[in-house]
C-alpha cells in the first residue's frame, strides 16, 4: 500500500430545521435545531464533494469535465463551500503501517461520574497516539483510536489515556485486519 492514498476532502453535513411535526413536539428545542439554509447546496456541489473525496487533488478542469461545469465555474462552488464550512478542509490519508504505526486499536473509555465531553476532549489531545475520540451511546463514555508502533507502544499509550482520575477503565480490541474504509457524507 502507497505511504499515502490520496489527499481528501472532508465536508461538514449541515442540519436544516426539524420536521413541523417536531417543532410541535418540542418547541423549545426548534430553535437550537435552525442552520443555514442548505437550499444552496445542490447536486452540482454534492458531485464536486464525491469527487474530491475520491481525488482531493483533481484539478478543476478534470472536476468540470466530469460534471459538465467549466474550471473557473468550479473553483467558485468550492471556494463558497470552504467559505460556508461546507468543506472542512483537506487532508492526506496514509497508510499507519508504512509511517511507522502498525499497531492499531479501538478503546472503549468508561470515566468516574459524569465527565464532560470538553473535559474528556483536553485529557485525549495531549496524547499523539489518539487519532479520533468521540463521545458514544452505550454503557462506554467514549470510543478512542490509538494508533501505535507495536503492541508495547500500544500498551503505553493505553497507560496514559487510563492515568486520569477522570478514566475509571478501558476495554480494548486491536485492530487485525481493516476491511472497509471509507469517508461518508
Amino acid at each position: 500500500m502507497a505511504a499515502f492514498s490520496s489527499v481528501m476532502c472532508t465536508e461538514v453535513l449541515r442540519v436544516a430545521a426539524r420536521p413541523s411535526h417536531c417543532a410541535a413536539k418540542c418547541p423549545g428545542e426548534a430553535a437550537q435545531y435552525q442552520r443555514e439554509d442548505v437550499s444552496d447546496v445542490d447536486a452540482l456541489d454534492h458531485r464536486i464533494v464525491d469527487l474530491l473525496r475520491i481525488d482531493g487533488r483533481a484539478p478543476y478542469a478534470e472536476l468540470g469535465d466530469r460534471i459538465g461545469l467549466s474550471a473557473s465555474a468550479v473553483k467558485r462552488r468550492v471556494d463558497r463551500m470552504v467559505a460556508d464550512g461546507i468543506i472542512r478542509g483537506f487532508t492526506v490519508l496514509t497508510d499507519p503501517e508504512s509511517v511507522g504505526h502498525g499497531t492499531e486499536a479501538f478503546v472503549e473509555l468508561f470515566c468516574r461520574g459524569k465527565v464532560a465531553p470538553q473535559d474528556l476532549k483536553r485529557i485525549l489531545a495531549d496524547i499523539p497516539e489518539v487519532i479520533e475520540a468521540t463521545t458514544v451511546t452505550g454503557q462506554a463514555d467514549a470510543l478512542v483510536m490509538l494508533h501505535a508502533k507495536d503492541p508495547r507502544h500500544l500498551e503505553e499509550a493505553l497507560e496514559r489515556v487510563r492515568s486520569p482520575q477522570q478514566v475509571d477503565s478501558t476495554r480494548s480490541s486491536m485492530v487485525l485486519t481493516r476491511l472497509i474504509e471509507r469517508r461518508v457524507h
